[in-house]
C-alpha cells in the first residue's frame, strides 16, 4: 500500500491545561479529499491547526508524506506543500484583493496556481483585484482566501469552515470549483458543519465528537443513522 500523504497517530492537542483532542488517529492518500464534520467544539479546528503548524505537537504525531512535522512552525509546514484556508478568511485589510492573493505565492512553489488561474477560477476577484478586501462581499473574501492559499501551490489544502456564514448561492458557487482545485491530484481536508455538502465533495468522512473520532467511512456509504449516532452520541 502507497503511504499516505498525511496521517496522524494518537494526536493530542491542548490549550493550556485545557484537553482538546484526544489519540486522534487520520490518514489522507494522495488526491483524496476527506470531510471532518462535528458540533461545535468538536475539535475540528484543532485538528487544522496543528495539522498547517499553528499548534505544537509531538513531531511523530503528524506526517507528512512520511515526515515527521508536528513540531515544525506554520511557515515550514507551508514551504512542504501544505496550505489553510483558515476560519474567518483572515485577510489582511490594509491590502488589495490582489495583494493578499500575491503574498500567497511569496513561497514560489512550482505548480499550475498563479494569479491568471486563480482569476479564472474565481472570474469576480479579477473584477475586483484592485479593491480593499474589506470591500467584498464575505463569499468574495472566501474566494480571495481560497485563491492564496492555491498561489502557494500546495499539495494538500485545508479548508476551515468553507461555508461559514455565507448566502446558499455564493456556497453553491465555491463548491462548484472545487472539482477545478482538487481535479489535478491535489489531496483536500474540508472541514464542513453542512453534512449534506461535506458527504457530496469528499471520498470519505471523519466524524469528532469532544476531541475524539467516533465515525470514519466512506461518504458515499455512510447511513445517516451511524452519523447522528456519531455527531451527538445519540442512537
Amino acid at each position: 500500500m502507497p503511504e499516505p500523504i498525511l496521517s496522524l497517530n494518537a494526536l493530542d492537542a491542548h490549550y493550556g491545561d485545557f484537553q482538546a483532542l484526544y489519540g486522534v488517529d487520520m490518514a489522507l492518500d494522495d488526491g483524496e479529499v476527506i470531510a471532518i464534520i462535528g458540533a461545535n467544539g468538536a475539535g475540528k479546528t484543532t485538528l487544522l491547526r496543528s495539522v498547517s503548524g499553528l499548534m505544537s505537537n509531538a513531531a511523530d504525531q503528524i506526517r507528512y508524506r512520511g515526515q515527521p512535522i508536528g513540531m515544525l512552525r506554520a511557515d515550514e509546514v507551508a514551504a512542504l506543500g501544505i496550505a489553510l484556508v483558515p476560519e474567518g478568511r483572515q485577510l489582511f485589510p490594509s491590502l488589495s484583493v490582489e495583494e493578499n492573493l500575491l503574498i500567497g505565492g511569496r513561497l514560489k512553489r512550482p505548480g499550475p496556481w498563479n494569479l491568471r488561474s486563480v482569476f479564472e477560477l474565481f472570474p469576480v476577484l479579477e473584477e475586483r483585484r484592485a479593491y480593499p478586501s474589506t470591500a467584498l462581499s464575505g463569499g468574495q473574501q472566501q474566494m480571495v482566501a481560497i485563491g492564496r492559499a492555491l498561489m502557494s501551490n500546495p499539495d494538500l489544502i485545508l479548508f476551515d469552515e468553507i461555508s461559514l456564514g455565507l448566502a446558499p448561492v455564493i456556497i453553491k458557487s465555491i463548491y462548484d470549483a472545487l472539482p477545478g482545485i482538487v481535479g489535478e491530484g491535489m489531496s483536500a481536508v474540508i472541514v464542513e458543519q453542512d453534512i449534506s455538502k461535506a458527504l457530496s465533495v469528499s471520498d470519505r468522512v471523519y466524524c469528532l465528537m469532544e476531541g475524539r473520532v467516533t465515525l470514519e467511512g466512506a461518504s458515499n456509504s455512510v447511513s445517516r443513522d451511524a452519523i447522528s449516532h456519531a455527531y451527538f452520541g445519540i442512537d
